[in-house]
């Protein structure tokens, strides 16, 4: 009940900073014992997406993991919205949203498209390169850990996207319009609430990445985690 529903707060999707959460589980369809997850994190005006893997969804990984992504958003976070998971709705997180004064919002129950823009990027960016697989122990969780590094960069600087600017019904139809497809990165250089000197280090990073190399490194990450979740299903058909 400390925690408001984000319809009824203050939160402003026109500013960079307002973020939605959500946990992907990588239980490969067997949710027995301990298995990985990965946290994804996704501002609403910019797209900007980090994704953050945890050996499991305990809260003390799952807050470590925020605090650790907080760090690695181009722009100071004013906002979190999150599903009522209780990895999330936890006096810990509300506690250092307030000491850092953070809006922290929930969804309503069973409404998935309370969190579109997290859920989609689910699908496009964790589902699509560690696919639905079970990954489980320190080895697994350092190869999705480094695939997170790698999907940060590919993703957010070289994969561009459309936001949905407007709906409008026609008799039975629905019309959408969209805006022009950006990359997050040219979306964060867009925005007057980022520094200069934010813009201009992203600018240095940018010119310095190869989105060919960034590939073939995901695609060789994606070998070593199939391996991995071979292995794992062996024993999974081992044990009975």
């Amino acid at each position: 009940r400390q925690i408001p529903i984000r319809t009824f707060s203050d939160w402003d999707e026109g500013k960079a900073g307002f973020i939605e959460i959500d946990l992907v589980s990588h239980d490969g369809g067997f949710s027995r014992g301990d298995f990985c997850y990965t946290l994804v994190l996704t501002d609403v005006k910019t797209q900007w997406t980090e994704v953050i893997p945890v050996r499991n969804r305990a809260q003390v990984w799952v807050f470590e993991a925020l605090k650790e992504a907080s760090g690695r958003f181009p722009f100071p976070l004013r906002g979190i919205d999150s599903d009522n998971d209780s990895a999330f709705i936890n006096y810990h997180l509300l506690r250092w949203c307030e000491q850092n004064r953070i809006t922290f919002t929930r969804s309503r129950p069973y409404q998935k498209n309370d969190n579109c823009h997290v859920e989609q990027k689910r699908r496009s960016v964790v589902r699509r390169y560690a696919g639905y697989f079970r990954y489980e122990g320190e080895k697994a969780l350092g190869v999705l850990r480094e695939m997170g590094q790698v999907l940060r960069l590919y993703v957010n600087y070289f994969q561009p996207s459309m936001k949905l600017l407007e709906k409008v019904r026609q008799g039975s139809k629905v019309k959408k319009r969209y805006d022009d497809p950006k990359t997050p990165y040219e979306r964060v250089l867009e925005c007057e609430g980022v520094s200069e000197k934010t813009k201009e280090k992203l600018r240095e990073e940018y010119e310095m990445l190869n989105p060919a190399a960034l590939r073939r490194r995901l695609l060789r990450l994606q070998d070593k985690l199939i391996e991995l979740a071979t292995s794992s299903r062996r024993k999974i058909y081992a044990l009975g």
